[in-house]
């Protein structure tokens, strides 16, 4: 639901503060914008857009508790209307990839200028889809590897899940040893599981050893 004024309703969530900050004042400096909520974790991220609707949510890929794809893929199976604009440090062909299948409205680089990202804002509202050329040329490498039939990619993250499985931890323990949540790591297992196209642990440390990911 567009603010007052016609002003697009925004909700930013990312863990670190001065970043977070400089977005949220670029906001506040536009016209068009309307801050409705900041926030430093993927949990209170979904539940604002669940309780508030904002047109869009800028979130940083890797925040806490849920990330970005959890929130993502809450917010499609659930219909809720907020377009979500993710922002990452490292860009991955797979990463973005997933983000898009998921739903996500735009992808770009934390490095950009924050009045672009207000930019992009006001873009992605208008209902158009947003890349980074930086993650362009990510997704091109990935369907190129794809198309070579080469071994699905896993993102970093996803293989620091995978090593602490092959040592024998739990969900919890990774979660504990990552400063995760338990839910955000059965996420990453889950996706694990869905490229290595096995369905429970021991299966995917064997195949992962089998196609190389492991020693």
């Amino acid at each position: 639901m567009t603010g007052v004024g016609g002003r697009i309703r925004v909700v930013v969530a990312d863990d670190h503060p001065l970043y977070r900050d400089g977005i949220v004042r670029a906001i506040r400096r536009s016209d068009g914008l309307e801050l409705v909520g900041e926030m430093a974790d993927g949990r209170q991220a979904l539940a604002a857009i669940r309780e508030l609707v904002p047109d869009v949510a800028v979130l940083e890929i890797k925040i806490p508790e849920f990330d970005a794809l959890q929130v993502l893929k809450a917010v499609s199976a659930e219909a809720v209307a907020t377009r979500i604009l993710v922002l990452a440090e490292a860009i991955e062909g797979v990463v973005v990839l997933e983000a898009l299948a998921a739903g996500a409205a735009g992808y770009l680089s934390k490095t950009i200028d924050r009045q672009r990202i207000r930019d992009a804002i006001i873009v992605v509202a208008g209902g158009e889809t947003l890349l980074a050329p930086e993650a362009q040329a990510a997704i091109a490498g990935e369907v190129r590897a794809r198309g070579r039939g080469e071994r699905p990619r896993l993102t970093k993250r996803e293989q620091e899940v995978l090593v602490l499985i092959s040592q024998g931890h739990t969900a919890p323990q990774i979660a504990k040893h990552l400063y995760l949540s338990t839910a955000t790591i059965k996420g990453h297992q889950q996706n694990l599981y869905e490229k290595l196209g096995v369905s429970e642990r021991a299966a995917a440390v064997a195949e992962a050893i089998r196609r190389g990911f492991l020693e």
